[in-house]
């Protein structure tokens, strides 16, 4: 069970989370979770490029101790990154310490004061550990590449009924959302761009 969009009268009741940026902007950005991973990754960058979008990526620590050269290259071409955890961990089944020790591992890697918990998932405790240095990233709009029983044409329509200005999009470069990713973002990069959209990364800055 996950929800496709978080209304703002819903965000607004969570102060602490980033959900969407200005609504009177013709901003829209763009999230990715879950990598780097090898040929998925640098397809993301290539269609990033293609239309002169710039976008975050929500990065596992693991995947950048493994991959630092595709790392790099989202740095280089001026994308920012987050943090999402070193094992990709769930804070609903993870005592605080070990998922904030996790954290911490992972920035080792992540130059980043970007967070967006995997799953979505927060205690309230961890929430308030975590404000102190960290801006936690949510989304307004969840595309479902991730998951295996939808189609990529409904992943694809999931974004195009409810993205707006200032949107913050999540899509995920993982070998599990592959299919869908494929079909969904440069659809959902030429709409928007046709419509007068321009793509941009979250700052890396609290």
């Amino acid at each position: 069970m996950y929800f496709i969009y978080i209304p703002d009268w819903l965000s607004s009741l969570f102060p602490a989370f980033l959900c969407h940026g200005d609504r009177q902007s013709n901003i829209i950005y763009l999230t990715f979770d879950d990598g780097p991973i090898p040929h998925i990754t640098p397809w993301v960058l290539d269609v990033l490029a293609d239309f002169d979008a710039k976008a975050t990526f929500f990065c596992v620590g693991d995947n950048v101790r493994k991959h630092p050269d595709i790392y790099q290259r989202i740095l280089a071409e001026q994308h920012t990154t987050g943090n999402h955890t070193f094992h990709h961990l769930d804070a609903w089944k993870t005592k605080k310490s070990d998922y904030l020790e996790n954290i911490q591992l992972a920035d080792n890697q992540i130059d980043s004061q970007l967070f967006r918990p995997p799953y979505g998932h927060l205690t309230y405790s961890t929430t308030k550990a975590l404000s102190k240095g960290k801006q936690i990233v949510l989304w307004d709009v969840l595309s479902g590449d991730f998951d295996e029983t939808i189609s990529s044409d409904q992943c694809w329509q999931n974004v195009k009924k409810h993205t707006r200005a200032g949107s913050v999009i999540v899509f995920h470069d993982s070998q599990k959302a592959e299919q869908r990713l494929r079909y969904a973002l440069p659809k959902t990069l030429a709409h928007f761009s046709e419509k007068g959209f321009r793509f941009e990364a979250l700052s890396s800055n609290k």
